[in-house]
C-alpha cells in the first residue's frame, strides 16, 4: 500500500467530515447515551407495598413496621379490605399487597399455622421474581424468630441450623447493575459511531457521482478502504475516551485492568465496526438503504444478542448460535474482564483473537466488493 495515496484519501474524508456538521455533532453527542446509566438499572429497591391488616394487633403492626424498615420495601398505604388492594394492583399503584387475616396473632400464640396472603404484580417477571425473593427471605426471618420463641416457651434448647452459607461476592461486590451496564453502553456507543456513520461513506460517493472518478485514480481498493476508515477511527476512539471518562466521573466506575489493554481492545472492536459499516455502504450504494440496514445489523444485535442486557444462556439454542457472530459479545466479554475482574491478555486473548479475525474478514470482503465494482 502507498502511504501517500492513503494520506490523500484520509485528508479528503477528514475535510468532508469537518464540513458535515450534522455527522460530526452526532459523533460527539452519542457518548451522552452514557447518561442513560442513571436510568438503566436492574436493581430492585423500595418495592411499593400496601397493607390490609384484618388482625389489628400489636404483633401485626410490628410485622408491618419491620417490613417498612427494610430497604427493599416501602409501605405506601394501609387499606381496609382486599378489594382495595386488588384495585391498587390493577391500576399499577403498588407492586405487592400483604393481607394479614383475622386471628393471625391468636393462631401464632396458640402454635397453629398463621398464613399470610401476598398479592404480587407479575406484569414484569424479573421485578416480580426479585420481589418474591425479598418477601420470602423476610418471612423466613420472621419464622425463625417465632420458632425461637416457641422453643423458649417449651423449655427446649434452640437448634443451630446444620448448614450455614457464607457468601462472598466477587467482581461486583455491591451488586450494582450500573457496574456492568455502563461498560456495555460503551460497546453500543462504539458500534453506533463506528458502523452507522461509515455506512454512509461509500454510498455517498455513488450518489454524488464521484465514485467513477475515484475508480479512474491509480489507487487500490485496500488503500481506498484504509483512507476512508482512518478519520472515523480517530473520531470514534475519541468517543471511547469520552465515555470512559464519563463513566468514571459520573458513576465512579474505574477499570481494574490496564488502560492500554482497554485501548487495544477498543481499537480492534472499532476496526470491526468500521469495516462492517463500510461493507454495508459499498454493498447498498444508497445512503437511505444503508441508514436503514445499519441499525438492524449493528445496534440491535449489540443490545439484544451480546450478553449485555439478556443472558445468552437463557436464549433458545438457535439464537445462542447466532450470538457467536455478534462482535459486541466478545468486546463486552473483554470489558467485563477489564472493568470488573482485573484480567490480562492471558485470559482475554480468545476474544481478542475473534475480533481480529472478524476485522480481517470484513476488510477482505470490502476489498472484494470494491474490486467487483471495477476499482
Amino acid at each position: 500500500m502507498n502511504l501517500g495515496k492513503i494520506n490523500a484519501i484520509t485528508r479528503k474524508e477528514f475535510y468532508h467530515l469537518i464540513r458535515d456538521h450534522r455527522s460530526l455533532y452526532l459523533a460527539f453527542a452519542i457518548p451522552l447515551i452514557l447518561l442513560f446509566g442513571y436510568a438503566l438499572s436492574l436493581d430492585v429497591e423500595d418495592v411499593r407495598t400496601v397493607i390490609v391488616d384484618f388482625d389489628g394487633t400489636k404483633q401485626s403492626r410490628d410485622l408491618v413496621r419491620r417490613l417498612d424498615a427494610s430497604p427493599y420495601f416501602q409501605v405506601v398505604a394501609h387499606l381496609k379490605n382486599s378489594e382495595e388492594a386488588a384495585d391498587w394492583l390493577d391500576h399499577g399503584r403498588t407492586t405487592l399487597a400483604l393481607v394479614i387475616p383475622p386471628d393471625w396473632t391468636r393462631n401464632i400464640l396458640a402454635d397453629r399455622e398463621a398464613p399470610l396472603q401476598i398479592l404480587l404484580d407479575g406484569s414484569d417477571p424479573n421485578f416480580a421474581n426479585i420481589s418474591a425473593g425479598y418477601i420470602t427471605a423476610f418471612l423466613e426471618r420472621e419464622n425463625t424468630k417465632y420458632l425461637h420463641n416457641f422453643l423458649n416457651r417449651q423449655g427446649m434448647e434452640q437448634m443451630k441450623p446444620p448448614l450455614e452459607g457464607r457468601i462472598r461476592i466477587w467482581f461486583n461486590e455491591d451488586l450494582e447493575s450500573r457496574n456492568f451496564i455502563v461498560p456495555g453502553i460503551i460497546a453500543v456507543i462504539i458500534m453506533i459511531v463506528g458502523a452507522m456513520l461509515t455506512s454512509l461513506v461509500i454510498a455517498r460517493e455513488y450518489e454524488n457521482g464521484t465514485m467513477e472518478t475515484i475508480k479512474s485514480l491509480p489507487i487500490s481498493a485496500g488503500e481506498f478502504i484504509v483512507g476512508k476508515a482512518i478519520p472515523y477511527f480517530f473520531v470514534t476512539l475519541a468517543d471511547v475516551l469520552i465515555a470512559v471518562l464519563m463513566g468514571q466521573v459520573l458513576f465512579g466506575i474505574v477499570m481494574k485492568a490496564n488502560f492500554w489493554l482497554m485501548i487495544t481492545a477498543s481499537s480492534l472492536y472499532l476496526a470491526v465496526a468500521i469495516t462492517l459499516g463500510l461493507l454495508i455502504s459499498s454493498a447498498t450504494k444508497s445512503q437511505l438503504i444503508a441508514n436503514q440496514i445499519a441499525p438492524l445489523v449493528t445496534f440491535l444485535p449489540s443490545m439484544l444478542l451480546s450478553d449485555f442486557v439478556f443472558p445468552v444462556l437463557n436464549m433458545p439454542p438457535a439464537l445462542q448460535t447466532i450470538t457467536y457472530i455478534v462482535p459486541a459479545k466478545y468486546f463486552i466479554d473483554i470489558l467485563k474482564g477489564i472493568y470488573m475482574k482485573n484480567l490480562d491478555i492471558t485470559y482475554l486473548w480468545p476474544s481478542f483473537a475473534v475480533l481480529f479475525v472478524m476485522a480481517a474478514l470484513l476488510a477482505i470482503l470490502n476489498v472484494v466488493v470494491l474490486k467487483r465494482e471495477g476499482m
